[in-house]
């Protein structure tokens, strides 16, 4: 299903399962201690990752959560270990811990517009029948920024925030020049259409370009982007995001012109961004 990855003897990550929903979870190993980043969709998704780690002599000893969305933090007990959590996050938390995750009650939040068809879905696909979920409060609360002393290793936390979820942490690792974005970079999913704006991308691509990085870690992409790579994939979402506001929304007039300037059709992932521009615009 998911091949273990050792990129150093010091960072290690199981890659994410599309079907499922199941995001990157991945260890940063230091001389005193291991942080292990986000704790999995399931008992089982945290259980198969610890199991790996076990595989290699890696053992967590604090976990960080880079957002409070159920695919980030279902795995939470079966870590059993100290966690880290921005104060949005727990306020979130404590809102998922009073829910029941019964058919009944999911398609209830669907109709309500509490939970998206595609969340509670994965849900089902994920967890099957006995959806018991139990999730613990994190143990250490912070509001801007972190950093930890790992041994040898540090990580910097930084709550960025962005149009997914106003809690979204980024952890950058200097000594490995690495960044994990979690879901920053993705759309709010949770709104009648799902959307970027151009304001919190923009903001958000300011300060990410800011750190040294050569390997950058988005929790769903399949596997990490090289500089080179996540440097294309920004400029897709500045590009779009510029055009969007230049063309006031306007579909035809924003593909002629990034067509243009890119030198080639657009493609299917393009568009996609474009239409999640658009949506934001005339929200």
């Amino acid at each position: 299903m998911q091949k273990f990855e050792k990129l150093s003897d010091r960072l290690f990550y199981l890659p994410p399962y599309q079907k499922t929903d199941r995001p990157i979870l991945a260890a940063v190993v230091g001389e005193k201690q291991t942080l292990i980043i986000d704790a999995g969709n399931s008992s089982d998704h945290a259980k198969l990752f610890n199991e790996q780690l076990a595989a290699h002599q890696v053992y967590g000893d604090i976990l960080i959560l880079t957002h409070w969305h159920w695919d980030h933090v279902f795995g939470l007990s079966e870590m059993n270990m100290p966690s880290i959590a921005n104060s949005l996050t727990y306020d979130n938390i404590k809102k998922l811990q009073k829910y029941s995750w019964d058919d009944g009650a999911l398609e209830q939040r669907v109709e309500s517009g509490i939970e998206i068809p595609f969340c509670a879905d994965a849900i089902k696909l994920e967890l099957g029948k006995n959806r018991e979920i139990s999730i613990p409060d994190p143990t250490i609360l912070f509001d801007h920024q972190l950093k930890l002393n790992l041994g040898g290793i540090t990580c910097h936390i930084e709550h960025l925030g962005g149009d997914h979820s106003p809690d979204s942490n980024i952890v950058y690792i200097p000594e490995e020049k690495a960044l994990f974005l979690g879901d920053c970079l993705y759309s709010n999913m949770y709104a009648e259409k799902w959307h970027y704006t151009y304001e919190q991308m923009n903001r958000l691509l300011n300060k990410i370009e800011s750190f040294e990085a050569n390997i950058y870690f988005l929790s769903h992409h399949p596997a990490p982007l090289t500089k080179q790579q996540f440097s294309s994939f920004a400029n897709l979402l500045r590009t779009s995001a510029e055009l969007t506001k230049k063309h006031q929304g306007e579909l035809n007039a924003i593909t002629s012109e990034m067509s243009s300037q890119f030198g080639r059709e657009l493609n299917e992932d393009d568009l996609e961004i474009i239409t999640y521009f658009i949506n934001g615009f005339f929200q």
